[in-house]
């Protein structure tokens, strides 16, 4: 038995990723919460389980389908209890069992169900305080010579060719005391995702993978595009 709950998005939200209704309810659990649900978002996932043919041995089942941008994607439904075998993680808010597939449990850890802040978008959101890499996986890749050499050559190999498919990419201006100046031009020159793409994707990369190098600097001047959104 499977049927999908309702629409699902993700929201911004504030400290902690709880942004939105507000509750002094407090619902009892058991096991290790991953995906934690607000009462009002309770409420409505209630109602809707409550229409399957065995509510009681009905579980919602959370998983991490995809990647859209910065964002993870969810599916949301409702599974027989029984069908989480010992790799799923299961636990219960108040009348509500939950089980997340091995896949998504690190991905879904720390997030929060909940009904949009904005009064005017139906479904529900989930707010999760993890995100992607927007540049893909970047695998195994022999860098050589000095440290703008290394900087360099995976800029071209690796993250370039991601930055590609928005129209943009990544130059090296200079490595100064194990800090390298990068500039973002094209089409992410003055996009909004311009500065999350450098700090979540490029600075991870470059310093995992460059011992030698220890802090990113974007250099881009973000006010320079059609759509600037961010200024250092």
């Amino acid at each position: 038995m499977s049927s999908d709950t309702t629409d699902t998005s993700t929201e911004s939200g504030t400290e902690n990723g709880t942004e939105g209704s507000a509750s002094t309810d407090v619902l009892e659990t058991t096991g290790d919460v991953l995906l934690d649900v607000t009462p009002v978002a309770m409420k409505m996932v209630l109602e809707i389980r409550n229409q399957e043919d065995d509510p009681e041995n009905t579980a919602l089942r959370v998983e991490v389908a995809g990647v859209t941008g910065v964002e993870y994607k969810y599916d949301l439904s409702f599974d027989d209890i029984s069908s989480a075998d010992d790799t799923y993680a299961k636990y219960t808010i108040g009348e509500l069992t939950c089980i997340v597939p091995e896949n998504s449990i690190d991905l879904m850890r720390g997030s929060t169900l909940d009904l949009p802040s904005n009064p005017m978008q139906e479904g529900l959101v989930i707010r999760n305080p993890n995100r992607p890499n927007p540049l893909g996986e970047m695998g195994d890749i022999e860098l050589t010579g000095e440290p703008a050499d290394k900087v360099q050559q995976l800029l071209e190999l690796q993250i370039n060719p991601a930055l590609a498919s928005h129209g943009g990419f990544a130059e090296l201006i200079k490595v100064e005391d194990g800090a390298a100046h990068v500039l973002m031009g094209g089409g992410c020159q003055g996009c909004s995702m311009s500065a999350i793409t450098l700090a979540e994707g490029i600075k991870s990369a470059i310093v995992d993978m460059i011992p030698e190098i220890t802090e990113v600097i974007d250099a881009t001047n973000h006010e320079a595009g059609e759509n600037p959104f961010y200024t250092d």
